[in-house]
């Protein structure tokens, strides 16, 4: 699907600019990582990298396993099973959003979990006023600004070094289908027809091209952001 592609593609890109191939090695920890499509995605694009999955649905895990063929370790990013400095990077993909988890005890953990100069890379849906019947159907129980996350990253100790909105070229259509049109059920995160997949991976491949060269974007309906342990690592 689409937004998957999207997000797989610029999450691998902010780990590549900001973790370029000249960098030390380390274990990067996908937390919530589902059944594993990102992980799995990982592994392709950084064979030389060891990538470890963490989910708390067992289920999932057993899902991500298969699928990426790495270890994967069932737990909860609000007490993350893992000593201190542990990872040289970690990727969570819509978690901080979720109605089970307690934002400053799960940024804690990441902090205390990674090693110093590791790397935070976060995806998370943005703007409130935008929760929906989507929202309910994937348990989100919060939704961000920029700011809020700039917030949130230095009140846990870590220094942003990037955060920005993406998914800006669609965003009318979102909010067109989660707040205008008449409500249905469940998340509209779904395969769409094929013409209309092929434009959606228009859309944000044009628009990671844009981020590729620099430009932010003023609004979204996600947040990408980069935090470091230390200031040592800028992108």
């Amino acid at each position: 699907m689409w937004w998957f592609k999207a997000i797989h593609a610029n999450l691998a890109m902010l780990y590549r600019r900001a973790w370029p191939p000249t960098a030390s090695s380390g274990t990067l920890l996908d937390a919530g990582c589902g059944t594993g499509g990102f992980l799995a995605d990982l592994t392709r694009r950084f064979p030389d990298r060891e990538t470890i999955g963490l989910d708390a649905d067992e289920t999932a895990c057993r899902w991500a396993a298969e699928k990426s063929g790495r270890p994967i370790c069932a737990g909860s990013i609000n007490a993350l099973p893992f000593g201190d400095a542990s990872f040289a990077a970690i990727v969570s993909v819509d978690v901080l959003c979720h109605r089970d988890v307690d934002e400053a005890r799960a940024l804690d953990q990441f902090h205390r979990c990674l090693a110093a100069g590791g790397l935070l890379i976060l995806n998370l849906p943005a703007y409130q006023w935008l929760m929906s019947r989507h929202d309910t159907a994937v348990y989100n129980a919060r939704r961000y600004t920029r700011g809020d996350v700039m917030r949130l990253l230095r009140g846990a100790g870590f220094h942003p070094i990037f955060a920005g909105y993406w998914n800006m070229i669609l965003f009318p259509l979102m909010i067109a289908a989660r707040k205008l049109l008449p409500a249905g059920s469940g998340s509209d995160v779904k395969l769409q027809p094929r013409s209309v997949e092929a434009l959606c991976r228009a859309a944000t491949s044009f628009e990671r091209a844009l981020m590729r060269a620099g430009i932010r974007f003023p609004f979204g309906g996600s947040i990408l952001a980069v935090a470091a342990k230390s200031e040592s690592i800028h992108v």
